[in-house]
C-alpha cells in the first residue's frame, strides 16, 4: 500500500492515514497479525481444501471448525468498490483532492495468487477560515450563541466530518439541558463555502428549515410516578403519595419510601434536564436491589397547554438474596500462584435501603513462581496455604452525605460506605504461622468521570504470630530489625487513596492511570497512651506508628492494531518514628517476581547492594526496604488468534532509609544509587480465555546490585543463572 501527496512537504494526518489503512487492509490467506506478516506454511487452508468431515461431530468435526480458515478470495475483497470509498473517507478529514487506484500482481508460479497493490494520492488539506452561529434571535439561537467558547470548532482547524458531527451532538446536549428536551442534533445543518480561497472552507452553522414546533420549546418536568413491582411480580397493589413521586407498589414493601424519592431527582416543576434524567436512573440502578429500572416520558399534552411531561419510572424487586461459589486460580503481586476457593452469600437489601450484607469464606494453596536466587544463593521455593473470613456491611451512598462537599457529584456518580471485617490465616510451614485481624470503615465516591477516591477512616489491624520454626527464629535473632517488624502488633492506620483513569486518543485509543496513595498509623494513640516512645501499648498490645505514601503512573499506547506500549512507573515511601523504629513487615516494601522486575524472584534483590550470606535458606526476609522505585516498559503483541506475545524491560530497587549494620549496602546513596539498579529484559507468551488471561514470562537478568565486585554493568555470574520464569494470571500492571 503507498500513500502518497500531490505535492511534496504536505503530510496525512495520523487518524486519516488510519482511516484509509482500515478500508483497505484485509488479511490475507495464512495471515500471522497484521496484512504484511504471514505463516510460512497456510495451514488454515490445507485443513479448509483437504479435511473437511462428513460428520457434523467427532474429533474430525472439531479439529476442521477450529482450525480451517476460508480462502480469502479477491471476489470477496472487492478492491474497486474499497478505493471506491478512500476519497470520501479522506474527505471526511479534509483532504478533498485525493484518488486511489489498485493493481493486482500475480504469482508466477501459481496464477491462481494475487497480491493486491493499494495507491492512495491526497492534496493538501482544507481549514476553517471562519465560522459562524446563528444569530442570538430567539431564546434557543441566544443559547447556541452563548456556548461558542466551548465549541469543538477552531478557525485553522482542518475540516473533519466526525468533528462537526460532534459539534451539533455538544449543542444539542446543552439545549436538552436548558429543557429543550425534543431537540436533536439532526436539526442542525451547516453550510461550507469553498469557493472564496483555495483550500479554504468558510463554515456556517443554522437551524433547519423545518424544526418540529415542539423542539423549540422548552419543557418542565410534570408528574411522577414510581411503579415498583415485586421479586414475584404478584401481590396485592397500594398507591401513597410522596411529597415530589406517586408511589404504586405491590406489597410487602421491601424498601424503604424515602430512598426511593431521595435517588429521583427530577423535581416537578423544574425545567426538565437530561442529565437529571441519568443521575434519577443512575442512582436507583446504583442501589443494586431492582432487576430493573425503565423510565419513560409522556408526549406533550396539547389540551393540558403546560409545557410539561410527565415521567414514569418503572421498577421491579430482585430476589434480595445472593450465593456464590469460585474455584480459580489465583495469582498475587508477590508472585505467588495456585488453586484457590471462594464461597459467599450476600443479603442485597438488608435495611430496605440497598444495604449489601456479604460473608465470604475463602481458601487458598500458593507456591511461588520463578527460580529463587539471591547473590548467587539458591533456595528452595516457598509455599503456604491461607483461609479467610471476611464480613462487610456496604452502603450505596455516604454517611453522613456531607462528607461529600457537593451533593450533586454523589447523586451523578454515586458513592458507597463499607464497613469491614476478616481474619486471615497463613501458614508457611517452613517458618510460621501468622494470624492476621482487620477492620476498616471506609467511603468510596468519585468527583469527576476520570477521578476516583477512597478514605479509610480508620483501618485497624492486628498481626499475631501463632508460632515459627527454629530457623525462622534463628533469622530473626541475627535480625533485630526484622525481628520487630514481626512482632504482634495493632496497626491503626487512617488512609487516602487517589486515582485518575482517563480513555483518550483515536477510538479511545490510549489510556492514562494514576494512583497516589497516603497512610498514617498510631498517631491518635501514640497521643492518647501515656508511656515511654518505643514501649507504649495500648490494651497491653504494642502498636505501630509510621506513615507511608505510594504513587503508581501508567500509560498505555495503541501503536497499531492490537500492539500495545503499556509502561509503568511507580515510588513509594515508608518512615516509622514515635512508638516504632521499623515499618511492620506486611508495611514494608519488596520487588522482584511476576508483576514487578521479571528477571529477579521476588525478595532476592535489595535493600540496596545488600547481599544477604550465601547458603542462608531464609535470606529472602532480610530483602524488604522503606523506600521503592521501579519502572517498568512492555510491548504487548498478537501472534496468533488470542495468543499474545511481550517484549519487556524491568528496572528498580528497594532501600532502607535509615542505616543498618546488619544489612550493609542498603541505604539509599546517591553516589550509589545508579549501580543500585536492577535491571532485567524477557520476553512472554499471554493467552486470552475470555474470562481471564494465562501469562508466561521469562526473565532475563541484565545487572544485579549485589555482583559489584564485577567491574562491567553486565555483571550477572552466566546467561542460564540470570534466567527466571514465572507463571501467573492477568497482566503485570
Amino acid at each position: 500500500m503507498h500513500i502518497d501527496p500531490e505535492e511534496k512537504g504536505v503530510k496525512l494526518s495520523s487518524d486519516a492515514e488510519s482511516a484509509v489503512r482500515d478500508a483497505l487492509s484485509v488479511k490475507p490467506n495464512n495471515a500471522l497479525y497484521s496484512p504484511y506478516v504471514r505463516w510460512p506454511f497456510p495451514f488454515g487452508l490445507w485443513v479448509y481444501n483437504h479435511v473437511e468431515p462428513k460428520k457434523d461431530r467427532g474429533f474430525k468435526h472439531w479439529f476442521y471448525e477450529r482450525f480451517a480458515k476460508t480462502p480469502v478470495l479477491i471476489s470477496t475483497v472487492q478492491p474497486d468498490l474499497r478505493v471506491a470509498v478512500v476519497p470520501d473517507i479522506l474527505a471526511n478529514y479534509g483532504y478533498f483532492s485525493s484518488s486511489a487506484a489498485y493493481s493486482l500482481d500475480y504469482n508466477r508460479k501459481n496464477p491462481k495468487k494475487a497480491r493486491i497493490t493499494y495507491d492512495v494520492t491526497y492534496g493538501k488539506p482544507w481549514r476553517y477560515s471562519s465560522i459562524s452561529y446563528p444569530v442570538p434571535s430567539s431564546p434557543l439561537t441566544s443559547i447556541i450563541d452563548s456556548t461558542r467558547s466551548s465549541s469543538l470548532l477552531r478557525e485553522g482547524d482542518i475540516y473533519r466530518a466526525d468533528v462537526l458531527s460532534s459539534e451539533r451532538s455538544r449543542i444539542t446536549s446543552v439545549l436538552r439541558n436548558r429543557g429543550y428536551y425534543f431537540f436533536r442534533p439532526d436539526y442542525l445543518s451547516y453550510l461550507a463555502d469553498t469557493t472564496v480561497v483555495p483550500n479554504e472552507v468558510a463554515l456556517r452553522l443554522q437551524l433547519r428549515g423545518n424544526v418540529p414546533s415542539e423542539a423549540l420549546r422548552t419543557y418542565r418536568v410534570g408528574h411522577i410516578t414510581f411503579d415498583l413491582k415485586s421479586a414475584s411480580g404478584k401481590g396485592e397493589v397500594d398507591t401513597v403519595e410522596l411529597s415530589n413521586v406517586t408511589f404504586v407498589y405491590q406489597k410487602p414493601l421491601k424498601v424503604r419510601k424515602r430512598f426511593i424519592e431521595r435517588n429521583i431527582t427530577l423535581n416537578t416543576g423544574e425545567i426538565y434536564t437530561l442529565d437529571r434524567q441519568t443521575e434519577s436512573l443512575n442512582s436507583l440502578v446504583r442501589m443494586g436491589i431492582f432487576r430493573y429500572v425503565n423510565l419513560a416520558v409522556s408526549t406533550p399534552d396539547s389540551i393540558r397547554r403546560d409545557n410539561s411531561l410527565d415521567i414514569t419510572l418503572d421498577a421491579a424487586m430482585d430476589t434480595p438474596m445472593e450465593a456464590w461459589f469460585e474455584a480459580n486460580v489465583t495469582s498475587s503481586t508477590n508472585s505467588f500462584i495456585g488453586p484457590g476457593v471462594i464461597f459467599g452469600l450476600a443479603h442485597k437489601n438488608v435495611f430496605g435501603g440497598g444495604e449489601r450484607l456479604s460473608l465470604e469464606l475463602s481458601g487458598s494453596y500458593e507456591w511461588q513462581t520463578g527460580k529463587r536466587q539471591s547473590a548467587g544463593t539458591k533456595t528452595s521455593l516457598l509455599n503456604s496455604y491461607e483461609f479467610g473470613i471476611k464480613a462487610s456491611l456496604a452502603f450505596p451512598r455516604l454517611l453522613p452525605s456531607a462528607l461529600l462537599w457537593d451533593s450533586r457529584i454523589e447523586r451523578r456518580y454515586g458513592g458507597k460506605t463499607t464497613v469491614q471485617l476478616s481474619a486471615d490465616l497463613m501458614n508457611r510451614p517452613q517458618y510460621f504461622r501468622m494470624l492476621s485481624l482487620n477492620t476498616s470503615f471506609s467511603f468510596d465516591f468519585q468527583s469527576s468521570r476520570v477521578s476516583s477516591h477512597t478514605i479509610q477512616l480508620p483501618k485497624i489491624g492486628y498481626n499475631y504470630l501463632i508460632n515459627s520454626t527454629a530457623s525462622f527464629d534463628s533469622t530473626l535473632q541475627e535480625n533485630p530489625a526484622i525481628a520487630l517488624s514481626f512482632r504482634n502488633q495493632l496497626i491503626p492506620s487512617l488512609g487516602y487513596t487517589y486515582r485518575f483513569n482517563k480513555q483518550f486518543g483515536r477510538h479511545d485509543g490510549n489510556h492514562i492511570f494514576w494512583q497516589a496513595s497516603a497512610s498514617t498509623a498510631g498517631n491518635f494513640l501514640s497521643w492518647a497512651v501515656a508511656g515511654t516512645e518505643g514501649h507504649k501499648k495500648f490494651l497491653g498490645i504494642p502498636f505501630s506508628q509510621f506513615a507511608k505514601a505510594t504513587t503508581d503512573f501508567r500509560y498505555y499506547r495503541r501503536l497499531w492494531g492490537e500492539a500495545w506500549l503499556a509502561t509503568r512507573f511507580l515510588v513509594g515511601a515508608g518512615w516509622a518514628y514515635g512508638n516504632s523504629t521499623v515499618l511492620p513487615y506486611s508495611e514494608q516494601f519488596y520487588i522482584g517476581g511476576a508483576n514487578s522486575i521479571r528477571a529477579f524472584t521476588i525478595r532476592t534483590v535489595g535493600p540496596g547492594s545488600y547481599a544477604p550470606p550465601k547458603g542462608d535458606a531464609d535470606a529472602y526476609l532480610d530483602q524488604t526496604g522503606n523506600f521503592k522505585l521501579e519502572s517498568n516498559i512492555e510491548l504487548r503483541f498478537p501472534i496468533l488468534g488470542d495468543l499474545q506475545g511481550a517484549v519487556f524491560l524491568d528496572a528498580g530497587n528497594i532501600w532502607l532509609l535509615k542505616a543498618e549494620e546488619s544489612r550493609p549496602g542498603g541505604t539509599l546513596n546517591a553516589k550509589t544509587f545508579w549501580r543500585d539498579i536492577a535491571l532485567g529484559t524477557g520476553v512472554g507468551l499471554r493467552y486470552d480465555i475470555s474470562f481471564l488471561i494465562l501469562r508466561i514470562d521469562m526473565g532475563i537478568g541484565l545487572h544485579a546490585p549485589y555482583n559489584n565486585d564485577k567491574s562491567r554493568y553486565y555483571n550477572m555470574d552466566s546467561f542460564g543463572k540470570s534466567l527466571a520464569f514465572h507463571l501467573a494470571i492477568g497482566y503485570p500492571f
